[in-house]
Protein backbone atom coordinates (compact mmCIF):
# COMPACT_ATOMS: atom_id res chain seq x y z
CA UNK A 1 0.00 0.00 0.00
CA UNK A 2 1.41 3.49 -1.25
CA UNK A 3 2.51 5.67 1.67
CA UNK A 4 0.67 4.34 4.15
CA UNK A 5 1.63 5.21 7.65
CA UNK A 6 -0.17 5.55 11.10
CA UNK A 7 1.31 8.17 13.35
CA UNK A 8 1.26 7.30 17.46
CA UNK A 9 -0.50 10.71 18.65
CA UNK A 10 0.66 10.57 22.39
CA UNK A 11 0.07 13.52 24.67
CA UNK A 12 3.49 14.76 24.01
CA UNK A 13 3.08 15.70 20.20
CA UNK A 14 6.74 16.52 19.48
CA UNK A 15 7.13 12.35 20.12
CA UNK A 16 9.88 10.81 18.01
CA UNK A 17 8.74 9.66 14.41
CA UNK A 18 7.74 5.66 13.98
CA UNK A 19 10.61 3.59 12.58
CA UNK A 20 7.62 3.37 9.60
CA UNK A 21 7.80 6.96 9.47
CA UNK A 22 11.82 7.50 9.29
CA UNK A 23 12.12 4.74 6.37
CA UNK A 24 9.79 7.11 4.30
CA UNK A 25 11.51 10.00 4.93
CA UNK A 26 14.47 8.62 4.00
CA UNK A 27 12.72 7.63 0.73
CA UNK A 28 11.59 11.07 0.61
CA UNK A 29 15.58 12.29 0.85
CA UNK A 30 16.79 9.78 -1.77
CA UNK A 31 13.96 11.17 -4.17
CA UNK A 32 15.12 14.35 -3.56
CA UNK A 33 18.90 13.52 -4.29
CA UNK A 34 17.81 12.31 -7.76
CA UNK A 35 15.28 15.04 -8.60
CA UNK A 36 18.21 17.60 -7.90
CA UNK A 37 21.11 15.72 -9.77
CA UNK A 38 18.79 15.12 -12.67
CA UNK A 39 17.16 18.62 -12.57
CA UNK A 40 20.89 19.98 -12.49
CA UNK A 41 21.52 17.74 -15.16
CA UNK A 42 18.72 18.96 -17.57
CA UNK A 43 18.03 21.93 -20.02
CA UNK A 44 17.01 24.20 -18.92
CA UNK A 45 17.67 23.65 -15.11
CA UNK A 46 14.62 22.65 -12.33
CA UNK A 47 13.66 21.31 -9.13
CA UNK A 48 10.57 20.20 -8.60
CA UNK A 49 8.31 22.62 -6.22
CA UNK A 50 7.77 19.92 -4.11
CA UNK A 51 10.90 19.80 -2.11
CA UNK A 52 10.16 23.15 -0.90
CA UNK A 53 8.47 21.70 1.98
CA UNK A 54 11.08 20.88 4.50
CA UNK A 55 11.05 21.87 8.24
CA UNK A 56 12.74 25.34 7.18
CA UNK A 57 10.65 25.39 4.45
CA UNK A 58 7.18 24.71 5.91
CA UNK A 59 8.00 27.61 8.60
CA UNK A 60 8.94 30.09 5.89
CA UNK A 61 5.89 29.18 3.91
CA UNK A 62 3.79 30.33 7.32
CA UNK A 63 5.82 33.51 7.23
CA UNK A 64 4.91 34.14 3.82
CA UNK A 65 0.94 33.37 4.63
CA UNK A 66 0.80 36.08 7.09
CA UNK A 67 2.38 38.45 4.14
CA UNK A 68 0.09 41.54 3.17
CA UNK A 69 1.33 40.75 -0.24
CA UNK A 70 -0.21 37.16 -0.40
CA UNK A 71 -3.29 37.19 -0.38
CA UNK A 72 -4.34 33.42 -1.20
CA UNK A 73 -4.37 32.00 2.46
CA UNK A 74 -6.10 34.42 4.37
CA UNK A 75 -8.52 34.57 1.54
CA UNK A 76 -9.14 31.21 1.56
CA UNK A 77 -9.47 30.81 5.41
CA UNK A 78 -12.29 34.08 5.33
CA UNK A 79 -14.63 32.26 2.48
CA UNK A 80 -13.96 28.74 4.30
CA UNK A 81 -15.00 30.82 7.96
CA UNK A 82 -18.17 32.54 5.99
CA UNK A 83 -19.57 29.82 3.67
CA UNK A 84 -18.41 26.60 6.08
CA UNK A 85 -22.10 25.98 7.27
CA UNK A 86 -23.19 26.06 3.71
CA UNK A 87 -20.68 23.93 2.32
CA UNK A 88 -21.23 21.19 5.13
CA UNK A 89 -25.21 21.16 4.62
CA UNK A 90 -23.54 20.25 0.84
CA UNK A 91 -21.36 17.80 1.95
CA UNK A 92 -23.65 15.73 4.17
CA UNK A 93 -22.40 13.94 7.07
CA UNK A 94 -20.54 11.34 8.27
CA UNK A 95 -17.54 11.84 5.60
CA UNK A 96 -14.05 10.39 5.89
CA UNK A 97 -11.71 13.64 4.90
CA UNK A 98 -8.67 13.13 2.85
CA UNK A 99 -6.67 16.22 2.43
CA UNK A 100 -4.55 16.52 -0.35
CA UNK A 101 -1.23 18.31 0.62
CA UNK A 102 -2.09 19.06 4.14
CA UNK A 103 0.82 21.52 5.08
CA UNK A 104 -0.21 23.11 8.21
CA UNK A 105 -3.90 21.52 8.74
CA UNK A 106 -4.54 25.67 9.42
CA UNK A 107 -7.61 25.86 7.61
CA UNK A 108 -8.42 22.25 7.51
CA UNK A 109 -9.46 22.78 11.17
CA UNK A 110 -12.12 25.53 10.13
CA UNK A 111 -13.50 22.58 8.05
CA UNK A 112 -13.16 19.76 10.46
CA UNK A 113 -15.34 21.98 12.84
CA UNK A 114 -17.86 22.78 10.20
CA UNK A 115 -18.38 19.20 9.81
CA UNK A 116 -18.70 18.02 13.22
CA UNK A 117 -17.53 14.61 13.93
CA UNK A 118 -16.02 12.98 11.43
CA UNK A 119 -15.07 9.17 11.24
CA UNK A 120 -11.16 10.09 10.58
CA UNK A 121 -9.30 12.56 8.64
CA UNK A 122 -6.60 11.22 6.26
CA UNK A 123 -3.74 13.82 5.31
CA UNK A 124 -1.27 13.09 2.60
CA UNK A 125 1.74 14.88 2.10
CA UNK A 126 5.63 14.37 1.11
CA UNK A 127 6.93 16.32 4.06
CA UNK A 128 7.12 13.46 7.22
CA UNK A 129 7.91 15.83 9.79
CA UNK A 130 5.28 18.91 8.79
CA UNK A 131 2.84 15.95 8.31
CA UNK A 132 3.82 14.85 12.33
CA UNK A 133 3.66 18.41 13.38
CA UNK A 134 -0.08 19.48 12.12
CA UNK A 135 -1.38 15.74 13.17
CA UNK A 136 -0.41 16.59 16.72
CA UNK A 137 -1.49 20.31 16.52
CA UNK A 138 -5.23 19.07 14.98
CA UNK A 139 -5.32 16.33 17.92
CA UNK A 140 -5.07 19.12 20.52
CA UNK A 141 -7.65 21.13 18.53
CA UNK A 142 -10.37 18.58 17.86
CA UNK A 143 -9.88 15.94 20.65
CA UNK A 144 -10.65 12.38 19.51
CA UNK A 145 -10.42 13.11 15.87
CA UNK A 146 -8.70 9.96 14.78
CA UNK A 147 -5.99 10.94 12.13
CA UNK A 148 -4.39 8.64 9.76
CA UNK A 149 -1.33 10.09 7.87
CA UNK A 150 0.02 8.84 4.61
CA UNK A 151 3.41 10.28 3.74
CA UNK A 152 3.03 10.61 0.04
CA UNK A 153 2.95 12.18 -2.99
CA UNK A 154 -0.12 13.31 -3.27
CA UNK A 155 -0.40 13.52 -6.85
CA UNK A 156 0.34 9.73 -7.22
CA UNK A 157 -0.92 8.13 -4.08
CA UNK A 158 -3.09 4.94 -4.94
CA UNK A 159 -4.53 3.51 -1.59
CA UNK A 160 -6.10 5.07 1.77
CA UNK A 161 -6.87 3.21 5.40
CA UNK A 162 -8.89 1.09 5.12
CA UNK A 163 -11.66 2.78 7.62
CA UNK A 164 -11.63 5.60 4.55
CA UNK A 165 -12.06 2.94 1.63
CA UNK A 166 -15.12 1.76 3.62
CA UNK A 167 -17.11 5.06 3.99
CA UNK A 168 -18.20 8.35 1.83
CA UNK A 169 -15.24 10.64 1.22
CA UNK A 170 -14.72 14.09 1.13
CA UNK A 171 -11.35 15.40 -0.52
CA UNK A 172 -9.91 18.72 0.36
CA UNK A 173 -7.18 20.56 -1.54
CA UNK A 174 -6.57 23.83 -0.06
CA UNK A 175 -4.01 26.89 -1.18
CA UNK A 176 -4.67 26.59 -4.73
CA UNK A 177 -2.08 24.47 -5.08
CA UNK A 178 -3.40 22.81 -8.00
CA UNK A 179 -2.09 25.78 -9.93
CA UNK A 180 1.46 24.43 -9.64
CA UNK A 181 0.62 21.34 -11.82
CA UNK A 182 0.47 21.95 -15.50
CA UNK A 183 -2.85 21.30 -16.89
CA UNK A 184 -1.79 17.82 -17.82
CA UNK A 185 -0.76 17.06 -14.82
CA UNK A 186 -4.22 19.10 -13.35
CA UNK A 187 -6.40 16.36 -15.26
CA UNK A 188 -4.19 13.58 -14.02
CA UNK A 189 -4.35 14.44 -10.64
CA UNK A 190 -7.69 15.19 -10.66
CA UNK A 191 -8.43 11.89 -12.60
CA UNK A 192 -6.88 10.14 -10.28
CA UNK A 193 -8.47 11.53 -7.16
CA UNK A 194 -11.68 10.56 -8.30
CA UNK A 195 -10.69 7.13 -8.70
CA UNK A 196 -9.17 7.57 -4.95
CA UNK A 197 -12.15 8.87 -3.72
CA UNK A 198 -14.75 6.68 -4.92
CA UNK A 199 -18.70 6.97 -6.37
CA UNK A 200 -20.92 9.30 -4.27
CA UNK A 201 -17.82 11.32 -3.08
CA UNK A 202 -17.34 15.29 -3.31
CA UNK A 203 -13.68 17.09 -3.28
CA UNK A 204 -13.60 20.70 -2.18
CA UNK A 205 -10.68 22.44 -3.89
CA UNK A 206 -9.10 26.16 -3.68
CA UNK A 207 -8.10 28.19 -6.86
CA UNK A 208 -6.15 30.92 -7.46
CA UNK A 209 -8.21 33.33 -9.77
CA UNK A 210 -6.64 35.24 -13.12
CA UNK A 211 -6.10 39.12 -11.40
CA UNK A 212 -4.62 42.08 -12.28
CA UNK A 213 -0.16 41.41 -12.60
CA UNK A 214 -0.41 44.54 -9.44
CA UNK A 215 -1.90 42.40 -7.18
CA UNK A 216 -0.29 39.34 -8.45
CA UNK A 217 3.12 39.58 -9.19
CA UNK A 218 3.58 41.30 -5.40
CA UNK A 219 2.33 38.19 -3.78
CA UNK A 220 5.07 36.39 -5.40
CA UNK A 221 7.70 38.98 -4.81
CA UNK A 222 7.02 40.09 -1.16
CA UNK A 223 8.84 43.59 0.33
CA UNK A 224 10.27 41.95 3.15
CA UNK A 225 12.22 39.05 0.90
CA UNK A 226 10.52 36.17 2.71
CA UNK A 227 9.44 34.55 -0.46
CA UNK A 228 12.99 35.07 -2.08
CA UNK A 229 14.08 32.66 1.53
CA UNK A 230 11.91 30.62 0.91
CA UNK A 231 13.29 29.78 -2.69
CA UNK A 232 16.46 29.94 -1.89
CA UNK A 233 16.25 27.33 0.87
CA UNK A 234 16.30 24.67 -1.94
CA UNK A 235 19.68 25.57 -2.04
CA UNK A 236 20.54 26.15 1.64
CA UNK A 237 18.51 22.18 1.17
CA UNK A 238 20.84 21.02 -0.94
CA UNK A 239 24.20 22.07 1.24
CA UNK A 240 22.34 20.27 4.13
CA UNK A 241 21.15 17.23 2.89
CA UNK A 242 22.87 16.48 -0.17
CA UNK A 243 26.35 17.56 0.48
CA UNK A 244 26.32 20.64 -1.29
CA UNK A 245 28.55 24.04 -1.47
CA UNK A 246 26.53 26.20 -3.25
CA UNK A 247 26.93 29.61 -2.17
CA UNK A 248 23.61 31.48 -1.80
CA UNK A 249 24.93 34.65 -1.79
CA UNK A 250 25.68 33.83 -5.76
CA UNK A 251 21.61 33.44 -6.88
CA UNK A 252 18.59 35.60 -6.64
CA UNK A 253 15.40 34.85 -6.50
CA UNK A 254 12.51 36.10 -9.59
CA UNK A 255 9.20 35.75 -10.17
CA UNK A 256 7.21 36.40 -13.74
CA UNK A 257 4.10 36.03 -15.02
CA UNK A 258 3.73 34.12 -18.35
CA UNK A 259 0.29 35.54 -20.42
CA UNK A 260 0.62 32.41 -22.73
CA UNK A 261 -0.08 29.96 -19.73
CA UNK A 262 -1.86 31.79 -17.22
CA UNK A 263 0.85 31.27 -14.60
CA UNK A 264 3.48 32.97 -12.42
CA UNK A 265 6.70 31.14 -13.04
CA UNK A 266 9.50 31.05 -10.31
CA UNK A 267 13.36 30.68 -10.82
CA UNK A 268 16.54 30.73 -8.81
CA UNK A 269 18.96 33.10 -10.74
CA UNK A 270 22.61 32.41 -11.33
CA UNK A 271 24.18 35.68 -10.76
CA UNK A 272 27.66 35.18 -11.95
CA UNK A 273 29.70 32.04 -13.78
CA UNK A 274 30.03 29.23 -10.64
CA UNK A 275 30.20 25.87 -10.77
CA UNK A 276 28.55 23.79 -7.49
CA UNK A 277 28.99 20.30 -6.11
CA UNK A 278 25.80 18.29 -5.30
CA UNK A 279 26.96 14.45 -3.39
CA UNK A 280 30.42 15.00 -5.78
CA UNK A 281 28.99 15.80 -9.14
CA UNK A 282 29.96 19.64 -10.41
CA UNK A 283 27.49 21.51 -11.95
CA UNK A 284 28.91 25.08 -14.09
CA UNK A 285 25.66 27.69 -14.17
CA UNK A 286 26.05 30.47 -16.59
CA UNK A 287 25.63 33.88 -15.33
CA UNK A 288 21.85 34.83 -15.70
CA UNK A 289 20.92 30.90 -16.02
CA UNK A 290 17.82 29.80 -14.49
CA UNK A 291 16.43 27.30 -12.28
CA UNK A 292 13.51 26.90 -12.70
CA UNK A 293 11.05 25.92 -9.35
CA UNK A 294 7.60 26.33 -9.27
CA UNK A 295 4.19 27.41 -11.37
CA UNK A 296 1.76 28.45 -10.22
CA UNK A 297 -1.00 29.02 -12.43
CA UNK A 298 -4.60 31.02 -12.37
CA UNK A 299 -7.79 29.96 -13.74
CA UNK A 300 -11.11 31.81 -14.37
CA UNK A 301 -14.26 29.75 -12.25
CA UNK A 302 -15.27 28.53 -16.08
CA UNK A 303 -11.67 27.36 -17.30
CA UNK A 304 -11.19 25.50 -13.75
CA UNK A 305 -15.11 23.97 -14.19
CA UNK A 306 -13.97 23.09 -17.26
CA UNK A 307 -10.93 21.17 -16.34
CA UNK A 308 -12.82 19.44 -13.36
CA UNK A 309 -16.04 18.35 -15.79
CA UNK A 310 -13.13 16.73 -18.47
CA UNK A 311 -11.60 14.79 -15.04
CA UNK A 312 -14.74 13.10 -13.87
CA UNK A 313 -16.19 15.56 -11.74
CA UNK A 314 -19.43 17.53 -11.64
CA UNK A 315 -19.27 21.31 -10.47
CA UNK A 316 -21.99 21.89 -7.74
CA UNK A 317 -21.48 25.35 -6.08
CA UNK A 318 -18.41 27.69 -6.66
CA UNK A 319 -17.82 30.83 -3.78
CA UNK A 320 -15.64 33.84 -4.46
CA UNK A 321 -14.39 36.67 -2.55
CA UNK A 322 -15.72 40.44 -2.92
CA UNK A 323 -12.81 41.38 -4.72
CA UNK A 324 -12.73 38.05 -7.16
CA UNK A 325 -8.87 37.19 -5.80
CA UNK A 326 -9.56 33.64 -4.76
CA UNK A 327 -12.44 30.73 -5.29
CA UNK A 328 -13.35 27.60 -3.55
CA UNK A 329 -14.71 24.60 -5.63
CA UNK A 330 -17.66 21.81 -4.86
CA UNK A 331 -17.12 19.04 -6.82
CA UNK A 332 -18.97 16.15 -7.25
CA UNK A 333 -17.92 12.94 -8.71
CA UNK A 334 -19.63 11.89 -11.97
CA UNK A 335 -19.85 8.28 -12.13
Amino acid sequence: MEGEVSLQLPDDAAAALSPSVRVRAERGQAEFAQAVLTGFAGNPRSIPCRFFYDAVGSELFEEIAKLEEYYPTRVEAALLETYRAEIAALVGPSRVLIEFGSGSSRKTSLLIGALGKIPAYVPIDIAAESLNEAAGWLSEQHPGLNILPLIADFTKTQALPQIARRRKKLGFFSGSTIGNLTHNEARAFLANAARLLGKGSVFLIGVDLKKPLSILVPAYNDAKGVTAAFNLNLLARINRELEGDIDLSHFAHDAVYNERHGRIEMYLVSLARQTVHVQGRAFTFAEGEHIHTENSHKYTVDEFQALASASGWQPVKAWIDHDRLFSLHLLRHQR
